[in-house]
Order: C-alpha cells, then sequence, then structure tokens
C-alpha cells in the first residue's frame, strides 16, 4: 500500500489551477518592478527640473520668472511682444511701464497714441539690445520680434478694431501691363499669394525697421520698402521680410571675407577703408579699362575712399587707385567706349579729375553690361557724394565716420535688393541716401537736417543717471547709430573712437511719439518733388503745344508761298 504524499496529494488536487498559483506571483513581481522603475526615473526628472527651476530663479531673482503682467491699454498681441521684449531686457513690463511715464513727457502719453508710444519705446530698447550681437541677422528670433514689432505698431490698443487682412495678394489676382496673371511670374510671387500670415504697411515698417540702422535708414526707407512690396501691393509680408534679412547678413558676410587680412585681395588699404564691392573677377563678367586707344582686363574694386583697378586675368598687376574722397574735381558719368577709343556701346563708367592725364573708361562689355555699370556708377556717386558733404560741412572724425557708415549700409541695402530680388536702379527709386538727396529738390533741406543731427555726435554713449532719466545737457547729445552698427558687425571705421556699444542705452535719437526730423525733411523734399514734376509736365506741354502750333503756322506759310509761286508763274507765262 503506498501511502500518498499530502504535498503531492495537495498538488494534485490543485494541478488544474496550477498555472494561476504560479504564474500570478511572477506577474505582480514585474509589476512591481517596473513601477519602482518608473517611479525613480520621476523622481530624477522631478529633481532635475527643481534644480533648473532654483538655478533659473537664483539667476532671475526678479518678476521675470513670473508670467508677464496683462497691460490694460494695450492688445493681446501687444501685449505678447512687450512680454517678450521684457524678457530680452530682463526687466519686468511694469518696470517698462514706470521706465515710460518718468522718462518721457505727457505729451508722448495721450490716450490716443500712449499704447502706440510705449510699444516703440520698449521694442527701440529691445532692438538696441538685441543688435549688440554679431549674427544677429541670421537670428530667426529676431526677424521674427522684429517682424511682429511691426504687427503690434499697426493694432498696438486693447480696443482696436481687427486688422483687415484682404490688402495682400492672396486675397486678389495681380496682373501685369500685359494683362498676364503674376502667380507663377516665380517662386517667391508664389509664397506670397499663399502665405496666410499677417503683414504690415509701410508706417509701420518705417517707424521699427528705422531703429536699425543695417536694415534701413530713415532718408530711404520709404523707397526700400516699395522696392520689397513691389509684387505684394504695397504690403510687407514675413517671406519677404525674412528672405531681405538674411541677405543682408549673407552680403555682410561677404564683405568681411574680402576685407579680411587672410583675402585674395593685394590692395594696400589705410585705415579705416572698407571693401564695398568686388567685379571683373568671373570670365563671363569682364571688365575692361580704356585709357586713350589702348584697353585691358581687370578687376575693379570699391571702397569707401576709392575705386581700383587691377589689369589682369588670375593674376593682378599693381592696382592703380581712382580717388573719390579728396577734392579733386572729379567728373563721373555714363559715357560710350568701344574698341580703340570708338564710341559705340554705352556700357562705361567716365572718371576725370585732376590727377589723371586724360580720362578713364571702365566698360562692363557683356550684353547686359549697362546694367552692371548703371549699379556701379550709383555706388561710386554715393562715395563721392558723402564726401562731398563732408567737406561742405567740415565734419569731425566721428561725424566723418558716422557719415561714411551710412553711406556704406546703404550700399550693402543697394546690393541684397539687386542680388537677392533682382531689381534695378530703373525699376525703383534710389535706396542710397546721398544720391536720392541730389535727385530732390529740396535736398539741401535734407543736407542741413542731417547736418545739425551730427553736430550733436558725440563718441561717448550718453549714461543715464540711477533713476534711468536723462537730463537736459545729456539730450543734446547723440550717438553715431549707423557708426555703432557697423562696429557692431566687425568692421573699424574709427578704431580710437569709444562709441559706447554696450548697455541698453536710451532710445532718444528714435524721436519716440514724434517725427524723426529727417524724416520730416525727406516728405517736404518730396512734396516739393510733386510740385515740380506737376509745373515740369505743364512746361512740357507747353512746349509741345508751341512746336505744334509753329509747325502749323510754318505749315500755312509755305502755302501760302507756293500758291504765290503758281501765280507769278501764270502771270509771267500769260505775258509771255
Amino acid at each position: 500500500m503506498i501511502t500518498a504524499n499530502p504535498k503531492a496529494q495537495t498538488l494534485s488536487s490543485s494541478s488544474a489551477w496550477s498555472p494561476t498559483l504560479v504564474v500570478v506571483p511572477l506577474m505582480e513581481k514585474k509589476m512591481d518592478f517596473l513601477e519602482n522603475f518608473v517611479r525613480s526615473q520621476q523622481d530624477s526628472l522631478r529633481s532635475l527640473f527643481l534644480r533648473s527651476g532654483s538655478r533659473n530663479s537664483s539667476m532671475d531673482n526678479s518678476p521675470l520668472s513670473e508670467s508677464p503682467k496683462h497691460i490694460s491699454f494695450l492688445s493681446l498681441f501687444a501685449n505678447s511682444v512687450v512680454a517678450r521684449c521684457s524678457q530680452t531686457l530682463q526687466v519686468s513690463t511694469q518696470q517698462l511701464q514706470r521706465r515710460f511715464e518718468i522718462e518721457f513727457p505727457d505729451a508722448v502719453k495721450p490716450p490716443s497714441s500712449c499704447a502706440r508710444n510705449f510699444l516703440e519705446f520698449c521694442s527701440y530698447l529691445t532692438l538696441h539690445k538685441l543688435t549688440e550681437a554679431q549674427n544677429y541677422l541670421t537670428d530667426k528670433d529676431f526677424r521674427r520680434l522684429s517682424f511682429d514689432m511691426m504687427i503690434a505698431w499697426e493694432d498696438p490698443a486693447g480696443d482696436c478694431e481687427l486688422r483687415k487682412e484682404t490688402t495682400s495678394c492672396a486675397t486678389q489676382e495681380q496682373e501685369d501691363e500685359d494683362g498676364r496673371l503674376l502667380f507663377y511670374s516665380n517662386s517667391t510671387n508664389m509664397a506670397i499669394q499663399v502665405d496666410g500670415e499677417k503683414n504690415v504697411g509701410r508706417d509701420a515698417f518705417a517707424r521699427i525697421a528705422s531703429a536699425c540702422p543695417v536694415i534701413a535708414d530713415i532718408i530711404t526707407i520709404h523707397n526700400l520698402f516699395d522696392a520689397l512690396t513691389s509684387s505684394s501691393n504695397q504690403r510687407l509680408h514675413f517671406l519677404i521680410y525674412d528672405k531681405y534679412l538674411s541677405n543682408i547678413g549673407k552680403v555682410i558676410k561677404a564683405a568681411k571675407s574680402s576685407n579680411a587680412p587672410s583675402s585674395s585681395s593685394s590692395l594696400q588699404l589705410a585705415e579705416g577703408e572698407i571693401i564695398l564691392e568686388i567685379d571683373g573677377t568671373i570670365p563671363t563678367q569682364p571688365v575692361l579699362q580704356h585709357i586713350g586707344m589702348a584697353a585691358w582686363p581687370g578687376r575693379l574694386t570699391l571702397t569707401n575712399f576709392a575705386i581700383y583697378f587691377e589689369s589682369g586675368v588670375g593674376l593682378y598687376d599693381k592696382a592703380v587707385r581712382y580717388d573719390l574722397a579728396m577734392d579733386l574735381k572729379q567728373v563721373l558719368k555714363a559715357d560710350l567706349t568701344g574698341p580703340l577709343g570708338a564710341r559705340i556701346f554705352d556700357k562705361a563708367v567716365m572718371y576725370k579729375s585732376t590727377s589723371v592725364i586724360e580720362p578713364v573708361y571702365l566698360e562692363f562689355p557683356e550684353f547686359n553690361g549697362h546694367q552692371r555699370r548703371d549699379y556701379w556708377l550709383d555706388l561710386c556717386f554715393e562715395i563721392l557724394r558723402a564726401h562731398r558733404f563732408i567737406r561742405k560741412y567740415n565734419l569731425k572724425e566721428t561725424q566723418q565716420s558716422e557719415v561714411l557708415a551710412r553711406a556704406i549700409l546703404g550700399i550693402f541695402r543697394c546690393h541684397v535688393v539687386r542680388e537677392a530680388f533682382r531689381l534695378f536702379s530703373s525699376d525703383y527709386k534710389t535706396l542710397l541716401a546721398f544720391n536720392l538727396v541730389e535727385c530732390l529738390p529740396g535736398g539741401d533741406l535734407i543736407l542741413e537736417t542731417m547736418s545739425s543731427r551730427l553736430a550733436l555726435v558725440n563718441c561717448v554713449s550718453p549714461k543715464s543717471g540711477e533713476s534711468g532719466t536723462l537730463n537736459a545737457n545729456q539730450r543734446l547729445v547723440a550717438r553715431p547709430l549707423s557708426l555703432l552698427a557697423l562696429t557692431r558687425l566687425g568692421f573699424a571705421l574709427n578704431k580710437g573712437a569709444n562709441i559706447g556699444c554696450e548697455g541698453v542705452g536710451s532710445v532718444k535719437e528714435y524721436f519716440i511719439g514724434e517725427p524723426n526730423p529727417l524724416e520730416v525733411a525727406v516728405k517736404k523734399s518730396l512734396s516739393h518733388t510733386g510740385k515740380v514734376e506737376a509745373a515740369k509736365a505743364t512746361v512740357d506741354k507747353v512746349r509741345v503745344e508751341g512746336i505744334d502750333t509753329n509747325v502749323a503756322v510754318m505749315k500755312v506759310g509755305c502755302l501760302c508761298f507756293e500758291l504765290f509761286f503758281c501765280f507769278c508763274w501764270t502771270v509771267s507765262v500769260t505775258e509771255y
């Protein structure tokens, strides 16, 4: 007789449930292990974020760690822009508001424009801070924020109606003069028309972009806006604005490369002399220098003081310098040239001065050479006229550098519009400040205003007192903004001057709540332009009508003479 083992009996009696009895404890152990693992990871992540938060709070140690306080007189979008400005400046929105109330008089803070003026104040401070970095043009956050400032400027107040988006190209078909749709004319136009984002107008662009001298010049800013919006019904889209700023960065990077000590240029440049443009290095786009009946190819270089020509192909001879800075009775103009001194092709720039024996012709001989010629002629005129302005008003060293910096930045912008947007001087009014002043009938008024502003330029940045306000004497000092912007980009025009690149500084140069005197002078000059054009059209019409009348009188006289001659001939024949 076999005696059953109690344990065996237990197992055998419960053999049907054995899997549950064995597997469940194993699954519970695995679940416990996973829960413990996840809990430990959560604890470690929580401790990591707590450390990060404590570090940020210790760094800020200010109300910035809290959410920005909503400002009642601003719209929602303007509040978001001001909040980003406060984060950039490391100052709370309440502190910005208090500083605005302290530094500016009540005339700048009426209920109708207080929101817009406060937005300008925050925007100008922030842009001044952001542009301290050399690579800010490549920063997407900078481009987005600066464009959002323009959007907020158009709708700053909390009780404003929402701006309608019916003026963009996406809501209507545009046709050119031939009646063809512009929708597929190029990829940029097509992208603009499907762009659903907000766009900005002329005034918003003029008020915000003028705070960055690299982006725009207050003298030519309206012409720049017209060039950028030529295919978008006078509304600037972020797509175009972003492309414009990106290409400015590329042009400046290329200019810095050309001026680097390791560059291929063998020019012996003076201190503060900067290479602005180079041509003739591509075989399909040569440059020929004509003197008398001789002509030879070479490389053409423009600086802020002179034109250089290095004869040769690949390997260049010593450069010949044609001065633009000194008073040498220089004459620059478009002219005809050709082989063996023949005057056939209208593709050359003629340079003449007391420093050369006979005129020098710089020819751009390819099929579209006249476009390159016009571009180079504009650039050379800009440098020549900038130096004439310096001599006329007897400007000092820092003031001279400020004038040249304005001309240099204008040339960079002109290069961008020409290369990135394929627009030439025949397609838009000039983007070069001194060329525009020369063309306007009231240009002398603009030069006088510019000179009065330059008289206030001090090479040391004005510092505000402990309360953040500026006293009367400090308000009579202005900073060389163009020179400051060019220096921050890495170009040394005036190495000896301390132009005060550090700190947030003041925003009094930007004329918050009031128009810039230069802008007023330009608008006044443009109004004179309209009157002059109307008068010229009237004179031309009178001349044409006078010519027609004179021609009619001459025809009648000729007819009478012919009739008289026939009568005399008939009488003579009859008598015979």
